[in-house]
């Protein structure tokens, strides 16, 4: 199963074996500012919770309560 590491390159030979990897099609080399992208649906849910907090604040906790509820189990 493929994963998304981010990596900073500390030693000249070490951006040679990416290199290597990236000609084998092992790895594949992600612009920076789309390695931070968001996906849509993301996007999406956190619109559909600022509408539903907005239409009833009753609803929101403050901080205190909510580390006390993780601490809880």
């Amino acid at each position: 199963m493929p994963a998304t590491y981010h990596i900073r390159i500390k030693e000249e030979y070490a951006a040679a074996v990416i290199e290597e990897l990236q000609k084998k099609n092992a790895v594949e080399i992600v612009p920076e500012e789309e390695a931070f992208e968001l996906p849509e649906w993301q996007k999406e849910e956190v619109r559909n919770r600022i509408a539903k907090y907005k239409g009833n604040p009753e609803l929101l906790i403050d901080e205190d309560t909510f580390f006390s509820m993780l601490n809880e189990d």
